[in-house]
């Protein structure tokens, strides 16, 4: 296709092209990211731009490109997001979870938070720009990646350990989990805009016992001396710990509603994302599976669990250490998966820029720094000297329990927040 018949074409619809990725399964595990990867490779192509292509297992694709700007000194924005989706359970949903369907106002499917419609944005926003004869003002460079819910060895993982260079120059990231409004009075609307990351790390914990018929008298079951253990450690509450972040956050909160209020009635004011908020003020840990037996009436000989910790900076030998105290001497702890806690700079020019181009779209909007409960792709990316921040501009009615959307049932967002995100990410990389 020649240049001119490619400029003559509209820019990317966001909507159409959140359809278009959302009807594309890529759940992790059982799909694959490269037919998605594909689209955002034409997508790109069609604006001139190149991709690089890491396939490190067949069908599980990430690309990186670079999108030249008007000025090459400052260091690129790195703009990363992710292609693989959690499963969804089709009979669960009220719409088909990768139909992409329209309905009151909402685009529904796995993905549309997390994260296909951020993908879309940013290539709706490059393409309108494009197709104006504007360009960002420094280069970008774009990565798209594969396998972030499983952890991202397949994707983040596997580019940045195989090719550091890509990102060398970068040194500020804007990626997930961020950018979503709230309500705070009738002159400030908050955008969260994540400046910090619990880190992570998955286990299983193991009890071995004395396998035999279950009508015996056995001191030495697995299940009771695994089921004795998960009690424990679910039971467990950690102290509340401020970082820069949520300090800043809390004093921002204070000098924004004018009130000299404890920090739970300020978490009370957020509505549906005090959920959230107040989980990145402790380490948190949570049982997700057990697995034992075969027969009711056989004591097996061994038992098994997992556990998701989450844990603040500088926070993560010691709280492992705990963990395994409750657990008990009579089990055995399997690591699985973890990744590092993560703390960027807060008075950057970046989120100066962020807030000035949230208020070309929304005037009473200011950015609220939060610590992010969910481990993303920013823990390959922050190693390599770059300050991540979670920014997916979202003006959202405040109604919507956003946080319940993330891997859960009935996942959409509205289409008015899409388009706003375009503008805003327009005006950003406009400007900065």
């Amino acid at each position: 296709m020649t240049t001119t018949a490619r400029d003559q074409r509209r820019p990317l619809d966001v909507t159409e092209l959140a359809q278009q990725l959302i009807r594309i399964d890529t759940s992790n595990p059982g799909g694959a990211e490269k037919p998605a990867a594909q689209l955002v490779a034409d997508a790109l192509g069609d604006m001139g731009v190149s991709v690089e292509w890491f396939e490190p297992e067949p069908g599980r694709c990430s690309l990186v490109a670079r999108f030249p700007g008007l000025d090459p000194n400052p260091p690129p924005l790195l703009i990363h997001a992710h292609l693989d989706v959690v499963p969804a359970v089709a009979a669960d949903w009220t719409r088909d979870p990768f139909g992409g369907d329209l309905h009151d106002g909402y685009i529904w499917g796995r993905g549309a938070v997390d994260m296909k419609g951020m993908v879309a944005m940013t290539l709706s926003a490059l393409s309108r720009m494009h197709h104006d004869g504007r360009r960002p003002r420094r280069d970008l460079v774009l990565a798209f990646f594969a396998d972030e819910e499983a952890g991202g060895e397949l994707g983040a993982g596997h580019v940045t350990r195989t090719r550091p260079d890509l990102f060398a120059d970068c040194r500020e990231a804007i990626g997930e989990v961020g950018g979503f409004s709230h309500t705070l009075n009738e002159d400030t609307r908050a955008y969260f805009v994540s400046t910090a990351e619990k880190g992570v790390w998955w286990a299983r914990l193991v009890a071995e016992g004395t396998a035999g018929h279950a009508s015996m008298i056995n001191p030495n079951n697995p299940v009771a001396l695994l089921a004795d253990a998960v009690s424990r450690i679910a039971a467990h509450t950690a102290d509340t710990q401020f970082t820069a972040t949520t300090t800043a956050m809390f004093d921002r909160l204070r000098d924004i509603l004018g009130v000299d209020a404890s920090d739970d009635d300020l978490l009370q004011r957020l509505g549906p994302l005090n959920r959230m908020v107040r989980a990145g003020l402790r380490n948190t840990v949570n049982p997700t599976e057990l697995k034992a037996g075969y027969k009711t009436n056989v004591v097996p000989g061994i038992a098994t669990g997992t556990i998701d910790a989450r844990f603040l900076p500088h926070n993560e030998q010691t709280f492992r250490a705990e963990l395994a105290r409750l657990a008990g001497d009579r089990i055995r702890i399997e690591h699985l998966y973890s990744g590092p806690a993560l703390e960027a700079e807060i008075g950057t020019s970046l989120l100066d820029a962020i807030g000035a181009a949230l208020r070309t779209e929304d005037d009473i909007a200011t950015v609220l720094p939060y610590m992010s409960t969910a481990f993303t792709d920013a823990k390959w990316l922050s190693p390599l000297g770059i300050n991540c921040y979670g920014f997916a501009p979202m003006l959202l009615p405040d109604d919507l329990d956003f946080t319940a959307l993330f891997h859960g049932v009935d996942e959409r967002l509205p289409v008015s927040a899409l388009h706003f995100g375009v503008r805003v990410l327009e005006e950003l990389l406009t400007v900065y």
